[in-house]
């Protein structure tokens, strides 16, 4: 599983950094710092969550 985030979308919210600090990278101002990241094992509740949880919906699940 992988998750993209569209850096054009992002406006630094953080709410995927609250689900899960580790799997989530934000800058100094709280933009997403990679676009795409492979979910480990055991991770995907936490992605599911950080989709559901982003307000731009700029996170996607593949």
């Amino acid at each position: 599983m992988k998750v993209s985030i569209d850096l054009d979308k992002c406006c630094g919210h953080a709410r995927c950094y609250a689900v899960d600090s580790e799997l989530f990278q934000l800058d100094d101002s709280g933009y997403a710092l990679r676009a795409d990241i492979d979910i480990p094992p055991g991770a995907e509740d936490k992605a599911r969550q950080a989709v559901n949880e982003c307000p731009e919906r700029a996170i996607s699940l593949h």
